[in-house]
């Protein structure tokens, strides 16, 4: 087990593709790593501790910022295998031969998308309130996350609110108590993304989800086991997504949280440490 938390594991950097990758490692070595892939426009700092230091108590978890993203160098792809493609180079970079991976929204297409490129990289997939290919919703941002980004905040963290978390009372309390956590990291925080990012990852995600011929039939390559968690009101990437992907992939379960949205993640995080671990330990 390394000393180091969320809060206290030091940015590190490694070259591959001419990309120069930040990254950050921390919890219980000597099993296989768990990779984690951020979400639209986030970067190593907006995961939520609880998340991370809770599954950093079984794993070794690598928290990185892909090509283009805050810390590391280089231009963020418009494609999703793009992305992938970095991500894999990353990844090979560290010198490692076998990772788990957990993608969150955007991050879920990138780790799709990687699993189908490298398969023999990838022991098994956590794919939280993302989708398929050609999804339900997924040509453009849904009318629902347009009008959240598009309104402006009293504080820019409030954003994340909104994003994340349902409307109901409930869940907005759950929020308030995230943003908490999500700035325990007072030193050594990424930097936000630059204005290049959006425009880049949005048009991959345009690209990702555009219709097409017999659209979840490639989920069937994969043969990994995998397990889908969302919320039940998913108002970002619509949950009946992650329904596609479980009939789709052969191996996958599918866990859908209550009263909860897109970052169901952060609303339950100690259920979804205890899920998560439960099936990287199967």
């Amino acid at each position: 087990m390394t000393t180091h938390t969320h809060q206290t594991a030091p940015t590190q950097f490694v070259e591959a593709k001419g990309i120069r990758f930040a990254y950050r490692r921390f919890g219980k070595a000597g099993g296989v790593p768990l990779v984690l892939f951020m979400h639209f426009t986030g970067t190593m700092d907006h995961w939520d501790p609880a998340v991370t230091d809770g599954l950093a108590e079984d794993h070794e978890v690598i928290l990185f910022d892909n090509a283009g993203i805050s810390s590391s160098s280089g231009e963020v792809p418009t494609t999703i295998e793009g992305m992938a493609a970095d991500a894999a180079a990353f990844i090979k970079a560290l010198g490692l031969k076998q990772v788990d991976l957990l993608g969150f929204s955007i991050g879920g297409t990138v780790t799709q998308a990687l699993t189908l490129a490298e398969p023999q990289l990838v022991r098994r997939l956590v794919l939280v309130g993302t989708g398929p290919r050609s999804g339900e919703g997924m040509a453009t941002l849904t009318p629902e996350a347009q009008a959240i980004f598009g309104k402006s905040y009293a504080s820019p963290d409030e954003l994340w609110q909104h994003v994340h978390f349902d409307a109901t009372a409930s869940s907005q309390a759950a929020g308030a108590a995230f943003l908490k956590r999500f700035r325990l990291r007072s030193a050594n925080r990424d930097p936000e993304v630059n204005e290049k990012v959006a425009p880049a990852q949005i048009e991959a995600l345009s690209r990702w989800g555009a219709p097409r011929e017999k659209p979840y039939a490639y989920l069937n390559a994969i043969k990994q086991p995998t397990l889908v968690i969302n919320g039940d009101h998913d108002v970002i990437i619509y949950t009946i997504n992650s329904y596609i992907l479980q009939q789709n992939i052969p191996n996958a379960q599918l866990i859908l949280y209550p009263d909860a949205s897109h970052g169901a993640l952060y609303q339950y995080p100690e259920r979804f440490v205890r899920h998560v671990s439960m099936f990287l330990s199967e």
